[in-house]
C-alpha cells in the first residue's frame, strides 16, 4: 500500500472509531490500493452527524446507576458523552458555582453550561439553541420519573435556571 493509503486508511479509521464502524467500513470508504491514494469524499453518514453532536462531560460517582441511565439518555438523544468517573463530585459542583439547593447525584458540562441532575434532554437542546445568560440547569434532587429515574410514579418537577450569583428561575415543567 502506499504511504497515502495508509495515512487515508488510518483517517478514516480515526473518524469511524468515533462513529462506530468497522475496519472494512472504513477501507470501503477509501479508494482501493491501485487508485491515487486519497480517500473518498463519501464517509459514513454517522460521522458527520457525530461531530456535530454537542459534546457533554459528565462528572458522576462511579457506583451510581442513575448517573450512569442519564449518559445513555443523553447519547441517545444526540449528544456525544464522556462520563468521568470521580469520588469528588461536591469539587465540580462547587468549581460551577452549584449551591447546595440546586444539587443532585452528576453535574454536566456542555461548553459553557453548567447541568446538574436529571434535566431532560429536550430543554438541554433549548437552551443551546437559545443561548441564555445563564450558567446552566439543574433538576435538584433525584425526582422520580425524570431521565435516568424512570419508574412506575412519576413525580412533577421544575427545571430551573441558574447564574453565579445563584439566582434561579423555572425555565420549564415536567
Amino acid at each position: 500500500m502506499k504511504r497515502s493509503t495508509k495515512t487515508g486508511i488510518f483517517s478514516l479509521l480515526v473518524l469511524c472509531s468515533v462513529a462506530a464502524c468497522t475496519k472494512e467500513e472504513a477501507q470501503s470508504a477509501s479508494t482501493d490500493a491501485g487508485s491515487s491514494g486519497a480517500p473518498s469524499a463519501v464517509a459514513p453518514a454517522s460521522v458527520s452527524s457525530v461531530s456535530s453532536a454537542p459534546s457533554v462531560i459528565v462528572y458522576k460517582d462511579p457506583n451510581c446507576g442513575c448517573c450512569s441511565k442519564w449518559v445513555e439518555y443523553m447519547k441517545n438523544n444526540g449528544f456525544n458523552v464522556t462520563a468521568i468517573d470521580t469520588s469528588d463530585v461536591a469539587g465540580v459542583k462547587a468549581k460551577y458555582g452549584i449551591g447546595p439547593e440546586l444539587q443532585s447525584c452528576h453535574t454536566a458540562i456542555i461548553g459553557d453550561y453548567a447541568v446538574e441532575g436529571h434535566v431532560n434532554a429536550e430543554e438541554i437542546h433549548r437552551m443551546l439553541k437559545e443561548k441564555p445568560a445563564i450558567a446552566g440547569l439543574a433538576v435538584p434532587g433525584m425526582p422520580t420519573g425524570s431521565p435516568g429515574m424512570e419508574g412506575a410514579i412519576r413525580e412533577k418537577y421544575d427545571i430551573l435556571t441558574f447564574d453565579r450569583a445563584g439566582k434561579t428561575t423555572v425555565y420549564a415543567q415536567r
